[in-house]
């Protein structure tokens, strides 16, 4: 009789997020869009701000401060959207 083993996941550490991208140039497309499109991408997935913040360490209250200061921007930005 055949033992069966179960799969472990890896445990999950923080924001697992996707690290390569991959941009593929389109028909007739030069490579300064090319490199455009590519900064977007990385600035849209926050890589580059996440290396920022990693740098230092930050107390755990700072984060939170940062955390907080970030969100009430964004509902301002949100709202400011919805009432033009």
């Amino acid at each position: 009789m055949k033992r069966q083993y179960q799969r472990r996941s890896r445990p999950k550490t923080g924001n697992s997020k996707k690290s390569n991208l991959s941009v593929y140039p389109r028909r007739n497309e030069s490579p300064e869009r090319l490199i455009k499109r590519f900064i977007k991408k990385v600035k849209k997935s926050g890589i580059i701000e996440e290396v920022k913040e990693r740098r230092r360490y930050r107390k755990p209250s700072e984060v939170k401060r940062i955390k907080r200061a970030k969100a009430i921007a964004r509902r301002k930005k949100e709202e400011k959207k919805r009432n033009k």
